[in-house]
């Protein structure tokens, strides 16, 4: 099932006959040529879905199409440029380099899409942790992710599949 949703810098989310608010990175929106590890910008362009993400102490697996896989403790994605070998990947904790804890106290990754952004292959510097994942609260800007309150997330995922993209547009 491939759908299309997109994520307007003035804070809309919208496809598949659906309409909500979200939140994007606190650098604005740039085009993915310009985009940078650590510039908090969220990356212009048509993102394919990969995989869903869950915290099952926090909740139960989503109803979607996508592969799930349940977090661990462990699991952390790195965002070190100077790490080719695991730049913009899952990674287990502990790990050597620089990374993002995913099971994280706040809830943002309770529940959280990866994003196909700058991974096929990954090209270190250029971002990395590009995700769909759970808003915090008045929608405050992301560190360049596209962020939705949970319950509008589960009703996305319950529409993407393979093929499935979420686009980020001016």
């Amino acid at each position: 099932m491939a759908s299309h949703f997109i994520a307007f810098a003035d804070g809309r989310f919208e496809g598949e006959g659906l309409s909500f608010r979200c939140a994007l990175g606190q650098g604005g929106v740039k085009p993915a040529a310009d985009k940078r590890e650590g510039d908090g910008a969220s990356p212009l362009g048509r993102w394919p879905v990969r995989r869903v993400f869950f915290r099952p102490d926090r909740g139960a697996a989503p109803e979607t199409d996508l592969p799930a896989i349940a977090l661990r403790p462990t699991d952390g994605w790195c965002d070190d440029a100077g790490a080719p070998d695991y730049y913009n990947r899952l990674v287990t904790l502990p790990c050597r380099v620089s990374h993002e804890r995913l099971w994280r106290e706040d809830g943002l990754y309770d529940l959280f899409v990866e994003l196909g952004y700058n991974d096929d292959p990954p090209e270190p510097g250029k971002g990395s942790a590009i995700f769909l994942h759970i808003a915090r609260a008045g929608y405050l800007p992301t560190e360049g992710c596209v962020a939705l309150a949970e319950a509008d997330l589960r009703a996305v995922l319950g529409r993407l599949g393979t093929g499935s993209v979420i686009e980020i547009r001016a």
